[in-house]
Order: structure tokens, then C-alpha cells, then sequence
């Protein structure tokens, strides 16, 4: 089933259930944040919920990893770029 998610004002179309980082990577190249002495680009690191480098704001709530979070229609993601 396709649904419809926005990320960072952006509407995308993805699969339902799909994991967010998987949308992400797929979509913004997953630029999350930057590392905080150098300032590099971070992205997607593990995949499996373990570091914390895909951190996104769902729907209004901070701090959730995007990689273990399943994709629902209308769901608003927020990266660190927005």
C-alpha cells in the first residue's frame, strides 16, 4: 500500500510500514546531523536502532530513531536540515 509522508515540508510517497531511514536515505540522501568537533555530514550508521545518528522529530515528537521506525500515512518527519 502507498502511503503519503511529509518530510520537512516535503510530501513523499513510500511503502507502508517501511522502515523511516530506509524513506530517508531513499529521499534526502540521509544527511541527519554533523558530527559535533568537525561539523562532518552524518547519515544512516547502523540500521538496527543500536547508535543514534538517524534522529528525527515525528509528528511533533524529538529524539526518535528513524531507522527502527515504521513509515504511517501522514506521518511529518523533521530532520536536522529543516
Amino acid at each position: 500500500m502507498t502511503i503519503v509522508i511529509h518530510i520537512d515540508g516535503r510530501a513523499v510517497t513510500a511503502e507502508a510500514g517501511r522502515p523511516l531511514g530506509a524513506i530517508l536515505h531513499r529521499e534526502t540522501n540521509a544527511v541527519l546531523r554533523e558530527t559535533p568537533k568537525s561539523h562532518a555530514p552524518r547519515g544512516l550508521f547502523c540500521g538496527m536502532g543500536v547508535c543514534f545518528d538517524c534522529l528525527v522529530t515525528i509528528d511533533g515528537r524529538a529524539n526518535v530513531r528513524a531507522c527502527v521506525t515504521p513509515v504511517r500515512d501522514g506521518m511529518r518527519v523533521e530532520t536536522r536540515r529543516s
